[in-house]
């Protein structure tokens, strides 16, 4: 598996500085643990032409998302409790976001008050919202947010089941959150998933809801069917992060590379579309955008620069995965983003 040099020098550095159940929460996978390998190989198997000679007339990276310009389209997905990963936790990963001028969006489970992250980043940021079992208290975290100055929701939708995660060291909480999520209460012969956390899901008549709750842009994260994309659109839905969760949540999915190009047709149109899910270089993003996204977020690899250097570390894994972008755009001919959603890929 190829990965650019800095970001493996971060991914060994991250190992051998966290404990061995920090290390293996950060990394894990769903069932066989073979889901991520498969994302990060998905995206290299695209091969790129070569297109010398081009004339690049004021080449740039600059995106614009709703009403919102950065100087490239790497974002940073969101992450739960990074102060597991290093003291400077999500302050210092947003500090280094606006340092490199891009996005975040911050997990429902930062371990770092809301309030605080988006002060110390100096620039609105996105909120990442779980549902809180019921529509009230997903209310109550969701005004939370707009309250702090959040500029974005993005709702993810594809882990309603609790998934084991290891215990907590002691100072380290989702300190947003006013109560911790727990299941329904589960009687003789009962299902703890499907009559425990199943039972406090969200279904589409929830998203139409807080749709309706949402003053800002709303996206959905997680969808990867073709018919749920074009419900969302069908609800309003400004935006879509198309998504496997990393290899998290479900094991053997189909990669975003599958299923990119054909949300993209039915409704790139109607809503913008973002990926995640195995981005693990400059050209990995060019890639996805040539596919049909309009920006990309990266997961993994900022928590490897986070875990080995604090919010300098997250700079640079940014600054690196922007430079390598800007090279393979050069060398294919692309002068900016709209040209590259042009490219033809093989």
């Amino acid at each position: 598996m190829q990965v650019l040099p800095l970001l493996q020098h971060y991914a060994q550095q991250a190992q051998s500085g966290l404990t061995a159940d920090i290390w293996h929460y950060l990394q894990s996978d769903a069932g066989s643990g073979q889901q991520s390998l498969a994302n990060v190989q998905a995206w290299q198997s695209i091969k790129l032409y070569p297109r010398p000679l081009a004339t690049l007339n004021h080449p740039n990276t600059r995106c614009e998302l709703f009403g919102e310009r950065w100087e490239h389209p790497i974002m940073l997905a969101p992450v739960a409790y990074q102060k597991l990963f290093h003291a400077d936790g999500e302050v210092g990963t947003a500090v280094a976001c606006n340092a490199q001028q891009g996005q975040m969006l911050v997990s429902s489970l930062a371990s770092q008050p809301l309030e605080e992250i988006i002060t110390q980043a100096q620039q609105p940021l996105w909120f990442q919202l779980y549902w809180q079992g019921d529509r009230p208290r997903t209310l109550a975290l969701l005004q939370k947010a707009l309250a702090a100055g959040y500029s974005v929701v993005v709702f993810t939708v594809d882990a309603p089941v609790k998934q084991a995660v290891m215990d907590l060291p002691e100072g380290i909480a989702a300190v947003n959150l006013s109560q911790p999520l727990t299941p329904n209460a589960i009687g003789p012969g009962q299902s703890q998933v499907f009559d425990g956390w199943m039972s406090q899901a969200p279904d589409w008549e929830d998203v139409a809801w807080l749709r309706e709750q949402c003053p800002v842009p709303f996206l959905l994260k997680g969808l990867m069917h073709v018919e749920d994309a074009i419900q969302a659109a069908g609800l309003g839905c400004d935006g879509l992060v198309i998504s496997n969760h990393g290899g998290r949540v479900l094991d053997t999915t189909p990669t975003v590379v599958d299923v990119l190009p054909a949300i993209a047709d039915a409704v790139g149109g109607q809503c913008k579309l973002i990926v995640d899910s195995g981005i693990r270089s400059g050209q990995d993003v060019f890639k996805a955008l040539a596919l049909g996204a309009d920006a990309v977020c990266i997961g993994r690899p900022y928590v490897w620069g986070l875990a080995a250097e604090g919010a300098l570390g997250v700079a640079k894994v940014i600054r690196t995965l922007r430079d390598e972008l800007e090279m393979t755009m050069a060398l294919t001919g692309v002068a900016n983003l709209k040209a590259l959603h042009k490219v033809a890929l093989f």
